[in-house]
């Protein structure tokens, strides 16, 4: 099934108005291929139906493109960071920096000072000794910016472990009733504004519900504070909103999710705060593949296509399903039920794994459909592969946003080197230069 922004016309995979088979004739493969209407679009669903007061932040780390994030803060949207990295991603990008959500486990000092100089909005964090580590920087800065407090709900998102963050025994956030303490003893901070709470339950949750069971408890909490003096301004709710990566599954609708929110929120006087990324950026991707061999072995089908694990990780590591249909549809063809297998050393290298598909030939051109989130973002070097460029398509226009990586990117920064010892020692072992 085709995602938003693609569609076949003529038997053909266009993107946007851009023909597939023609990119990939130009470009080679890999090759991502983002749409560009439909991630605006889905920003705007956003943004048109939250309750206001609110804040979008776009997560970056679902796709961090300079050309995805361009498009983007030009919409007017803000940005949630992860890393001084990612920082330096939408600040190159054009992102407004006032915009920018700066949340993670684990902040450095160099990190937290960056931030601090750009003026970000918001820190989330995620412990006390973050908290009081920031006021420390703060100062040294004369800085006072906004923080919350992130923490965590003890909520089953009933979402893949590797992604769920709102349980006790995940490392995000402080525990519900640690947190009104941390509040208390650090109420008076000189160079922290303590105005907000967080909290972020997972990704790819088909089931609201736990939203808004994690959003019952951060409200009590922030009322709470607020009968205690404190100045709690706005609420962090997170992203997590999932995607139907099947063509059966039906992910949640952005309008009812944001209905739902602003009757959760009516009366409150709390801005809201979300940070969505796979649902923004996820169904406008896809990663463009050709068939290099068939094979049949111990009655298994093969399709060995020039993508491989290290280019999309998702169904290696995550077990995840990604539909793959053909650039070029025939009429009438065959189908086959097959693994979609890659050219890295490892077993675990596949896309797909008894997929039933079309029976497709050496030569021909694949789309790996939902791969605009947590895709590229997630590639690597590995058995030095290349990585492979990144297309953004509006209307009948493509521009290459990332090139195609060569052989002398794979040791750019790296040396040889030369033992050169300081000095030989005897047979005997006993450090004595002979």
């Amino acid at each position: 099934m085709p995602r938003l922004g693609f569609e076949y016309r003529q038997q053909r995979l266009y993107c946007e108005e851009v023909s597939l088979d023609d990119l990939a004739r130009d470009l080679g493969t890999p090759c991502y291929v983002y749409a560009a209407s439909p991630i605006v679009a889905n920003y705007r669903a956003y943004s048109g139906a939250l309750p206001r007061p609110h804040e979008i932040h776009y997560s970056v780390k679902a796709n961090s493109s300079l050309g995805v994030l361009g498009l983007l803060a030009r919409a007017g949207s803000g940005f949630d960071i992860v890393s001084g990295g990612e920082l330096f991603r939408v600040l190159q990008a054009g992102g407004d920096a006032s915009k920018v959500v700066f949340s993670g486990v684990g902040k450095t000092v160099e990190e937290i000072e960056y931030a601090l100089r750009a003026k970000i909005g918001v820190f989330n964090c995620e412990s006390e000794a973050e908290l009081l580590l920031l006021n420390q920087l703060a100062r040294r800065l004369d800085e006072r910016p906004r923080a919350a407090l992130r923490v965590n709900p003890d909520i089953d998102a009933e979402t893949h472990p590797y992604i769920a963050t709102g349980l006790r025994e995940h490392k995000f956030g402080v525990e519900m009733e640690q947190a009104e303490g941390i509040y208390e003893r650090h109420a008076a901070l000189s160079h922290v504004r303590l105005e907000g709470v967080s909290c972020h339950i997972g990704s790819q949750i088909f089931d609201t519900g736990a939203f808004f069971e994690a959003l019952d408890k951060v409200i009590a909490l922030a009322l709470g504070l607020r009968k205690r003096g404190f100045n709690i301004r706005y609420l962090d709710l997170g992203g997590g909103l999932a995607v139907a990566y099947r063509e059966q599954d039906a992910g949640p609708s952005v309008g009812d999710y944001a209905s739902a929110l602003a009757d959760a929120l009516e009366g409150k006087d709390l801005t809201l705060l979300l940070e969505p990324g796979r649902s923004i950026v996820a169904q406008a991707g896809v990663l463009l593949t050709r068939v290099l061999y068939r094979k049949r072995t111990g009655g298994k089908e093969f399709v060995i296509v020039d993508a491989a694990m290290n280019d999309l990780i998702r169904p290696a590591l995550y077990q995840s399903y990604h539909e793959i249909i053909p650039v070029v549809r025939s009429s009438g063809r065959a189908m086959v039920r097959a693994d979609v297998v890659g050219p890295v050393c490892e077993t675990g290298d596949f896309l797909a794994r008894d997929r039933e598909m079309d029976d497709v030939e050496p030569g021909e051109l694949l789309a790996v459909s939902t791969a605009g989130a947590y895709g590229f973002v997630l590639s690597s070097n590995y058995n030095s592969r290349p990585r492979p460029p990144e297309v953004l398509v509006e209307k009948d226009r493509f521009q290459v946003i990332r090139e195609r990586e060569t052989y002398e990117d794979l040791i750019r920064g790296e040396r040889v080197g030369e033992n050169k010892p300081t000095g030989k020692r005897n047979k005997a072992g006993d450090g004595e230069e002979s």
